[in-house]
């Protein structure tokens, strides 16, 4: 991978300090893809001294022009979307239109803040009284440090550097261990793109917990926005505490599949296909838990298990498989043990359940006979697993949907009046009606309780990197 597995620090690529690497393996194979640049506290700090040195002349350009330079990164990328999708594959595992799927979604990114960065409003009023002017305007945050997960490695990736970017704030971006060679493709097309020297800058410290608080408590840092599990979203909220960073975080979920009585069934098991095992369920947005009424439960198990009995499952290399692997042996051996769990608790295969042959791969699995109780219902499965719980009574689908401290994506199939009835009394921060796929680059995504804070895309999402600033000015 040449260069594109190194630091990117001040504008340039860099071995680090130490000139220790870390392995990036194939899941699929177990191999050795690369060796990448570990980051020390001397690098870290290089990264955010270059972010903070290039802020005032980046925040002082004019949005247009911040704007056409996303706008050509956004060109770039979307030349060299297959081999994005290749570098997806190769690291992180998924299947090949899941990987094109994630490269398609995280690109929009770019043209969407590229439009948007020229569109941020301000506000001009008399004051009650009639004794002065009010001016709202906004300016940029500041140096930005930017976490992003392995589950979707550009798409994260883009969701937080095209705000930021556009907002006029300088970002230091940590990818997740698994998949930082994705993230390297990024930032290079950014590089190609014209941005500044110091712009943007990518580090990834081993160990991590150490590097982030570090950086979480320089000066100069004003801005987190992470993207993971709500675990990790408590610690960081904890260091960013210290010195009054401001925060975003879009954290763990756990989202219910709520199949009303007189749904269109063929719909629902369409969409259930979609919203489960996109990106091979490893998605905080993948559907985790199936009420369904009791008068469609076993009909609905049953088209599942025989739809998903016939799916392809191999390398993502290979076009024709429809499920890749998982990002890392660790992460099969857990769904594994979410399956057995299960089963223990008496819940019934219908099918899959069982990992073979080499490689993180685990076979798509319908699981009936779940209680609403179960712990493959209050964890977040992130695999490939269908976990079916029978209901009566709308009321108790709605009670179990929202008996969970996550509230970030929910999924409702049904009429469209009792659907809509029910989508507004989950407690969700997104609700997808007859839809499998909700996330777009022109709304807003985020989650309620702990599924986290803030919001990303759609014009709110600039404003996260924008401080508001009110000025009064005597008549």
């Amino acid at each position: 991978m040449n260069h594109l597995s190194d630091l990117f620090i001040g504008g340039r690529w860099t071995p680090g300090t130490t000139g220790n690497r870390f392995p990036v393996i194939d899941p699929a194979t177990g191999d050795e893809l690369a060796s990448f640049a570990i980051a020390d506290e001397t690098d870290c700090d290089a990264a955010v001294e270059a972010a903070s040195a290039a802020l005032p002349a980046w925040s002082a350009t004019a949005p247009r022009v911040r704007g056409e330079i996303l706008r050509r990164a956004f060109e770039i990328l979307t030349e060299e979307k297959e081999q994005l999708a290749e570098t997806i594959v190769l690291e992180n595992g998924k299947s090949y239109a899941d990987a094109l799927g994630e490269a398609s979604y995280a690109i929009e990114f770019f043209r969407w803040f590229a439009e948007e960065a020229v569109r941020v409003r301000g506000d001009f009023r008399l004051s009650p009284s009639g004794d002065k002017h009010i001016i709202v305007t906004h300016q940029p945050i500041g140096v930005a440090l930017l976490i992003t997960p392995w589950n979707f490695p550009a798409a994260m990736a883009t969701r937080k550097i095209a705000p930021a970017l556009a907002a006029g704030c300088t970002v230091i971006l940590k990818p997740a261990r698994e998949t930082p060679l994705t993230a390297a493709f990024v930032v290079d097309a950014l590089r190609r793109a014209g941005v500044p020297d110091g712009v943007v800058n990518l580090v990834t410290p081993v160990p991590t917990g150490p590097a982030v608080a570090r950086m979480l408590h320089h000066p100069e840092v004003r801005k987190v926005s992470f993207t993971g599990s709500t675990e990790v979203g408590r610690v960081l909220l904890h260091e960013a505490a210290d010195n009054v960073v401001s925060a975003s975080m879009e954290l763990g979920g756990n989202a219910p599949f709520v199949i009303l009585p007189g749904a269109d069934l063929k719909a629902a098991v369409e969409g259930a296909l979609i919203a489960k095992m996109r990106n091979g369920g490893s998605a905080c947005t993948a559907a985790n838990r199936f009420y369904v009424h009791s008068s469609l439960a076993a009909e609905f198990a049953e088209r599942m298990a025989t739809e998903l009995a016939t799916w392809r499952v191999g390398p993502g290399s290979d076009r024709a498989n429809q499920l890749g692997a998982l990002v890392s042996v660790q992460e099969r051996d857990k769904v594994a043990d979410l399956v057995t769990a299960a089963v223990e608790s008496g819940a019934h295969i219908l099918t899959g359940g069982e990992a073979s042959g080499h490689g993180a791969f685990y076979p798509p699995t319908v699981l009936t006979g779940v209680t609403h109780d179960s712990p493959i219902t209050q964890t977040e499965i992130f695999g490939p697993v269908t976990a079916v719980i029978e209901y009566d009574d709308v009321d108790d689908a709605v009670r179990m949907a929202n008996d969970t401290i996550y509230g970030l994506i929910a999924y409702v199939y049904g009429e469209q009046a009792p659907a809509l009835a029910v989508a507004q009394r989950i407690d969700a921060g997104m609700v997808a009606v007859n839809r499998a796929v909700l996330s777009d680059p022109a709304a807003p995504f985020g989650g309620m309780k702990q599924s986290g804070l803030g919001r990303e895309g759609s014009s709110e999402g600039i404003l996260e990197f924008l401080e508001e600033k009110y000025i009064g000015i005597d008549l």
